[in-house]
């Protein structure tokens, strides 16, 4: 048996079940969508209810709503009957899970459901069915045939289920106009709650810390003063304004073509139009500034060109924003 190619088969199945999915996606997403964006509008919460591998997905389906802001809990079906129902609010939505939409939990609870006014979105493969039929809006996640070799076990089925629940949780954040600093409410520790927290101007080295020189200057006294400062770019600036900036990475390139190029004029060497973001901004405009341009150094600009900080990768790390 080759280990590889049958974990390449079942990838290809699952994606195959994806696309599948992703092409009998309906006006009935819509609907719930907007259903569910009322909901939390009006301070209600998702409900959301599997039974068995199901039940597990809505757990993480669950976990990514809460984490963008959408209120949503995990309503186990059998606890329900004994007394859970309780948890349901007038005016909350129900996601229900189940791939045949006939589970006896799912299906005794939902005339209980229906008695107190939730309307239920049905995540089913089998959209005929009882849960289906009850159901305001259905979304279909069937699937041709699972990637288990045996056709049995949940697999293709569960990760249509799982990625449907990525869908309507992205969907859902984009409608509400969910903001990155919205997302930082929600993540305040680790990196990407710092990032997402924390200003470039909180992190930035700027006055005495920024290497100048002017546009006449030598490209030695350029790396003697990034040396002085202890930082990887020399920002030439003339008037207060930026003319250009000068990297250690840059005289590399230049001394392998020229041993005297200590000599020159910083001017003739210098990147006339670096990238640089404005000052005020979050930091993790500066993390994806320097990664998306695979750069290690940035110039931060305040108004009319002037140049009012720099950072650097190691400026980050040392943050703890990498």
């Amino acid at each position: 048996m080759n280990y590889i190619e049958a974990a390449r088969t079942v990838i290809e199945l699952e994606k195959e079940a994806l696309t599948g999915v992703s092409q009998r996606l309906s006006e009935s997403f819509t609907g719930a969508i907007e259903l569910f964006k009322e909901c939390l509008a009006q301070k209600g919460k998702i409900i959301i209810i599997g039974v068995g591998k199901s039940g597990n997905i809505g757990y993480k389906i669950a976990a990514t709503l809460n984490s963008t802001g959408a209120t949503a809990v995990v309503l186990n079906a059998q606890d329900a009957l004994h007394g859970d129902l309780g948890m349901i609010d007038a005016g909350d939505v129900i996601l229900a899970m189940s791939y045949s939409g006939e589970t006896n939990e799912m299906i005794n609870l939902i005339p209980f459901i229906k008695q107190q006014g939730n309307k239920i979105v049905a995540l089913t493969s089998k959209p005929e069915s009882s849960l289906g039929k009850y159901a305001s809006y259905v979304l279909d996640s069937s699937v041709e045939k699972e990637a288990c070799p045996l056709n049995l076990a949940p697999t293709a089925s569960s990760t249509a289920m799982l990625v449907l629940g990525d869908a309507i949780a992205m969907v859902l954040l984009e409608a509400r106009g969910f903001t990155k600093d919205d997302f930082a409410q929600y993540h305040p520790s680790g990196a990407i709650g710092k990032a997402l927290l924390t200003k470039v101007n909180d992190i930035m080295r700027d006055g005495d810390q920024i290497p100048t020189v002017l546009p006449q200057a030598s490209v030695l006294e350029s790396l003697q003063e990034m040396s002085a400062k202890k930082a990887g770019i020399c920002l030439i600036v003339e008037n207060d304004r930026l003319c250009g900036i000068f990297t250690h990475g840059d005289f590399v390139r230049l001394y392998t073509k020229d041993h005297e190029a200590g000599k020159m004029t910083i001017s003739e060497v210098m990147t006339e139009s670096p990238v640089t973001i404005k000052d005020g901004l979050l930091a993790v405009e500066a993390v994806n500034t320097l990664r998306d341009h695979n750069i290690d150094d940035l110039v931060i600009m305040g108004a009319d060109r002037r140049p009012v900080g720099i950072i650097d990768s190691q400026d980050l790390a040392k943050h703890k924003l990498l």
